[in-house]
């Protein structure tokens, strides 16, 4: 039986465990990159390991998120994670140089490698051909320090594509498609694999756009196969011996598969609050458009940029409408300008903000009260925009600049005949912004610098056999990290601070959350289906941790969350019978029974001392993943068992 590309990626990474679907399996990491809202708590995680040097092919350290520099504390993060790139031997990519996904793609990404990053975007790298994760900020820490990373082994579903895309309609288009066909959590437990035909229309980084938005599938990755269309991007980037032919197996089996013709396909948007809310862009004519945002690490690249200034050239954008144009990486900006799109798009009346995440992550640029944004990004829940009450549309490009001049959201074949635009053969080369690290030698008396911001790793400790908490937290379906750890610019400068970010803990859901976690002393948390999708952010499992959260009680989990939560020391357990969590109630006095078994056979008794009522709730963890949670979360475990 033949391999798909993800299988034979995997056979050749693995260290332990075997490739049979649920099993866990370890992989050989040979690149990292975390983003500066995540890296300096992973940074400080790996520093608490112990290791002097990272260990891995190739580690990145972006600044692109917490750019927005209002008081000091990004600032000093900044520092910080510079100076420990520079001490333990990752590249340090500066402010302005671009988002990570974008960069690494450009310059990093090789085909067959795996990448594992502090983002839960980081498939982003699957465009190319990699194998490319998003985990948390300790996950990627004991990878640099040469430790494997765990999984469990995935489904293999395939997408095969077929025709070719018509004007006016886009790669995020494909990638909205599919949230349709199998929704925010249909991907979970799957690599999804994108074949066909079709595939030989798209460029790398309209590939990237579609693995990019895996993520939002609850997908464990996306990948394309690396084929003569890879090997000119990476030529035109001037890394043409980074590429390898990869692609699956005349025979490779898979768990399913799905077809879409590229050439029946139309305009589509996500409409709020969740991505696979979608619906075509022709219904919702009528809606008037407040704002309108191009960039993220969804559609910043070169083509998209090209094409939005083609669109906007010699026009104006609608008086009512504010439109913000992030390009994704230097090169991409000053590609822009040496070519005069750039000045197309100023004149147009567009804001163009700085080569960074800004506003997909609400540092910036939120809408105005109960304001309709369109956004070509990968998110749109509820609040994560930095305006609880906005409408945020999840759109392409070609939506995106057609509406900024109507003022009112757009089918773009309105338009008229589709702009063409001439790619380089050649992309402008400059890495003078990825700083190198130090030498080992001199490394060894380099300093670390912290500011007064940066606060210890919260402190873990064992499991007891019994459990008693309070269930402090009802919530319902789809709870995203969003929900539990709002991002944000008046949030964001603290997430090397986890006793001040405590206070904003599931504040979208309820803001007294937090005293009254902390007042309990240990709590329980309960949840809905898929609870924990959307971001890697491990902070919505480190701050839990600190307001004393022992277990978190659901219908299900969305896979980096629940690794999270094992990883803090926090027990995961889905309901054996879903219909219990209408018996539950916030404030019941739960207690968890003979805790170390029920690990050992996945079945734990909750008890509801309030009502007298007891449950089962299930947890299949692994050897490993038991230790962890005994030992009271990973950095103990790997402390004491590297």
């Amino acid at each position: 039986m033949g391999l798909t590309i993800a299988q034979k990626i995997i056979k050749e990474h693995l260290i332990s465990g075997e490739m049979k679907p649920g099993s866990e399996i370890a992989l050989k990491i040979d690149q990292t990159l975390t983003q500066d809202a995540t890296g300096t708590m992973a940074y400080l995680e790996f520093e608490a390991i112990g290791i002097p040097r990272v260990r891995t092919e190739l580690s990145v350290a972006y600044i692109d998120h917490n750019t927005l520099q209002s008081g000091f504390e990004n600032a000093d993060d900044h520092r910080y994670i510079q100076s420990v790139a520079k001490k333990f031997g990752l590249r340090f990519s500066r402010p302005g140089n671009g988002i990570c996904h974008q960069v690494h793609l450009e310059r990093f990404g090789v085909p067959g490698k795996t990448l594992i990053g502090s983002d839960s975007h980081t498939p982003t790298g699957g465009g190319i051909g990699m194998l490319a994760f998003g985990a948390g900020g300790m996950d990627v820490a004991v990878a640099m320090g040469g430790g494997a990373y765990y999984i469990t082994m995935p489904k293999m579903y395939k997408v095969n594509l077929t025709g070719k895309l018509r004007p006016w309609v886009s790669a995020k288009d494909v990638s909205l498609e599919i949230l349709r066909i199998l929704s925010v959590k249909g991907g979970v437990g799957a690599i999804i694999e994108w074949g066909g035909d079709g595939i030989k229309t798209l460029s790398v980084p309209e590939r990237a756009t579609i693995t990019n938005m895996g993520t939002e599938l609850g997908a464990t990755t996306s990948i394309f196969p690396s084929d003569e269309i890879t090997k000119a991007f990476l030529e035109a980037e001037g890394r043409g011996d980074a590429y390898i032919p990869l692609s699956s197996d005349p025979d490779a089996v898979y768990d399913r598969i799905i077809d879409i013709d590229l050439s029946e396909l139309e305009p589509l948007m996500a409409c709020p609050h969740s991505p696979d809310n979608i619906k075509r862009a022709s219904e919702l004519s009528h809606v008037k458009v407040n704002q309108v945002c191009i960039g993220s690490c969804t559609n910043s690249s070169l083509r998209d940029m090209l094409r939005v200034a083609a669109i906007l050239k010699g026009k104006k954008i609608s008086d009512s409408v504010s439109l913000s144009v992030s390009p994704g990486s230097k090169q991409v900006l000053s590609m822009l300008a040496d070519c005069g799109a750039l000045s197309d798009i100023i004149a147009s009346g567009a804001r163009v903000l700085e080569c960074a995440c800004g506003p997909c992550i609400g540092m910036g640029f939120s809408p105005e009260s109960g304001g309709v944004s369109l956004r070509t990004f990968n998110r749109n829940f509820e609040g994560r925009s930095g305006t609880r009450d906005a409408g945020v549309y999840l759109v392409s490009p070609e939506i995106a600049a057609a509406s900024a001049i109507t003022g009112y959201i757009t089918d773009p074949r309105e338009l008229g005949e589709y702009p063409e635009i001439e790619m380089p053969d050649c992309f402008k080369i400059d890495d003078s912004a990825v700083i190198e690290p130090a030498e080992e030698r001199e490394a060894e008396s380099l300093p670390i610098l912290r500011g007064p911001n940066i606060k210890p790793f919260p402190e873990t400790r064992p499991l007891d056999n019994n459990i008693k908490a309070s269930l402090t937290l009802k919530v319902g379906d789809n709870i995203t990290t969003d929900h539990i750890m709002p991002a944000g610019a008046k949030i964001l400068p603290y997430r090397s601070n986890i006793p001040y970010l405590s206070k904003f803990c599931f504040g979208v859901c309820d803001e007294s959350f937090p005293e009254r976690a902390l007042a309990a002393g240990e709590s329980i948390i309960l949840g809905g289906v898929n609870y924990g999708q959307g971001s890697s952010r491990e902070h919505a499992a480190l701050v839990p941790l600190y307001l004393g959260v022992r277990a978190v009680i659901a219908k299900s989990f969305a896979r980096i969350h629940a690794a999270n939560l094992i990883n803090a020391g926090i027990i995961p357990l889905t309901l054996d019978d879903p219909d219990d969590y209408d018996e539950l109630s916030q404030g019941d006095a739960l207690e968890l029974c003979d805790v170390f078994s029920a690990l050992e056979s996945g079945r734990m008794t909750v008890k509801n001392n309030t009502t007298g009522k007891q449950y089962t709730a299930m947890g299949e963890f692994s050897e490993r993943q038991r230790g962890i949670l005994l030992a009271g979360g990973l950095l103990p475990y790997t402390k004491t068992n590297r």
